[in-house]
């Protein structure tokens, strides 16, 4: 009776009708949540699990982030590293944001402490629970081995996975820490009726589970540094771990520090205190360079065929973004105006882009042919050029220049092979026509009377696009250039396709990398070392353009 009593109160009134739309409308999303985290998320951890073993086609023993420090060298700690810092700063605003929202409403939000803390907890015991049953499931395919596989037997042994000594007891903490964490969440809310209860519960949820994750990730590359340092002293070789780990993170703490004096300094208002803090930033820049020079060592360190594979994804996706912007606003701009003819050549400019990615890219490669009746080649020799190999060409474009011209072109400076050069007109040609859509449907939302206005003031046509039309095309610029980035990053078919050994390595970008070590090579914890490296370089890009292209898109 009183269980009934306590349930009427907490779902009447105002209070409780929120809570019910709350419940309602997360029973409405569970459907889809379990298949995101089932077919979306679930693949992203396993991936991270298998990163963390010696997995050749069977799982091996679990070898912490030694994947990750073949792939990118001593790196990796430093990386782990201010993850773990970061993980700490965030908590730093989390509590900044609970304190303004108390400052706001004139709460006493204390008491939804014991919720969050729960919940975080509950966080915690389940990647437990997980982490303990996911070998045991894996392991079934090796019980099935001479048996005759059929749905019961799997089951049986599914079940006798899932009651393993292991796995049995972290589930059951898991369970009773659920019910526990929804019965005081429960409870805090009807003891303290606040409309900002669970958004303080939340808060508190966060923090906690920042604070773990952040001290976890510091003590776990604390023991990785400590294992490897102990066993290269124990073999009397230099680590060399330690040293760079400390001056790297000590550079970039002071690029962080310069950072901050450098947006302190615009505020200043007298001379001296700008001029003060200006000095001092670049005298912190200075040192944080020189720490951070540490870091050629360690690349040089990790695996070359990462580095060259990251090098010319950085080669594919400069020659291949800045370019489809360009020639897609140009065309976008001379098709938006009307003239005979103009929806035959959107139409014919955006056949590329729907045309089969592995057909036109099967055409390229008979027209770049290192054939001397291939139609390039029978081109140049029309134009009193000499033939290239094209696809079977690894010489970098400036430097073949250079040797028409006599020129000598330093190391450096060679650019991306002929090869890549021929990967990226066929990018640049099939994307160009998508652009020029997007980009006429930007140019459709600018109101004409802007225009207008401004050829009535006497501006030419080049100024109306520099002073009106380019900016207020900047979120659609944004967004090509987002998602071109990303993209080349990501892209994988076509390379494939033009692929050849005789390029020796120079077309292999780094999603070719991770595709050759996961199924040719058979080395699948590295490969998704490679994988999460990956990831952390979009993340990272996307976050960058995020901060520097995206303050300054002008949305109207």
């Amino acid at each position: 009776m009183e269980n009934k009593n306590f349930l009427q109160r907490t779902f009447t009134g105002r209070r409780g009708r929120r809570l019910k739309e709350y419940l309602t409308a997360y029973i409405f999303i569970a459907p889809s949540s379990i298949l995101i985290f089932m077919f979306g998320i679930f693949p992203v951890f396993f991936a991270l699990y298998v990163s963390l073993h010696r997995w050749r086609i069977v799982r091996g023993d679990m070898i912490g982030l030694r994947n990750y420090v073949t792939a990118i060298g001593s790196l990796t700690y430093v990386i782990a590293f201010f993850l773990g810092i970061g993980a700490l700063v965030l908590i730093y605003f989390l509590v900044k944001r609970i304190l303004k929202l108390r400052q706001e409403h004139d709460d006493q939000p204390w008491l939804a402490i014991l919720p969050g803390l729960m919940y975080a907890v509950t966080v915690f015991a389940f990647l437990n629970w997980f982490y303990r049953a996911l070998p045991e499931v894996l392991d079934i395919a090796f019980k099935l081995r001479g048996i005759e596989r059929e749905e019961i037997v799997f089951m049986d042994f599914l079940m006798d996975a899932l009651r393993a000594e292991s796995v049995l007891p972290a589930w059951r903490i898991f369970g009773w820490l659920l019910l526990a964490s929804l019965v005081i969440g429960l409870v805090v809310m009807r003891v303290w009726e606040n409309r900002n209860n669970l958004n303080y519960q939340a808060y508190f949820s966060l923090c906690f589970l920042a604070l773990g994750i952040g001290v976890g990730l510091l003590a776990f590359t604390l023991q990785e540094v400590n294992t490897v340092y102990a066993a290269a002293l124990s073999e009397g070789t230099d680590p060399g771990i330690w040293p760079q780990v400390i001056t790297i993170s000590s550079g970039l703490i002071l690029f962080a520090a310069a950072w901050v004096l450098w947006r302190r300094a615009e505020k200043q208002y007298t001379n001296r205190g700008f001029w003060l803090h200006l000095l001092a930033a670049i005298v912190l820049l200075i040192g944080g360079w020189l720490l951070i020079g540490e870091i050629p060592n360690i690349i040089a360190a990790g695996d070359k065929r990462v580095w060259d594979g990251l090098k010319v994804t950085v080669f594919f996706s400069l020659g291949t973004v800045p370019f489809q912007l360009v020639i897609s606003i140009f065309l976008a701009v001379l098709l938006f105006r009307k003239f005979l003819g103009t929806n035959i050549f959107r139409i014919i400019f955006f056949i590329p882009y729907v045309t089969p990615s592995i057909a036109s890219a099967a055409v390229f490669q008979q027209m770049f042919s290192n054939r001397q009746t291939a139609p390039v080649n029978m081109l140049l020799r029309s134009l009193g050029l000499p033939p290239q190999q094209w696809l079977f060409e690894p010489r970098g474009i400036f430097t073949l220049i250079g040797q028409h011209f006599g020129l000598s072109i330093p190391t450096w400076a060679t650019g991306p092979s002929l090869a890549l050069f021929v990967i990226i007109l066929h990018s640049v040609w099939t994307f160009v026509g998508y652009n020029t859509v997007i980009y006429l449907a930007g140019l459709g939302n600018i109101p004409k009377e802007l225009n207008d206005s401004a050829e009535v003031d006497g501006a030419n046509g080049w100024q109306v696009f520099r002073h009106i039309t380019f900016p207020l095309l900047s979120p659609t610029t944004y967004f090509l250039s987002l998602i071109g980035v990303i993209g080349t990053f990501k892209a994988f078919n076509t390379i494939w396709i033009f692929r050849s050994n005789l390029a020796l390595g120079t077309t292999d970008t780094f999603s070719l990398a991770i595709f050759i070590e996961f199924f040719e090579k058979l080395r699948y914890g590295y490969a998704s070392a490679m994988a999460f490296v990956l990831f952390g370089i979009i993340l990272s890009l996307t976050l960058i353009n995020n901060r520097v292209q995206g303050a300054k898109v002008f949305y109207g």
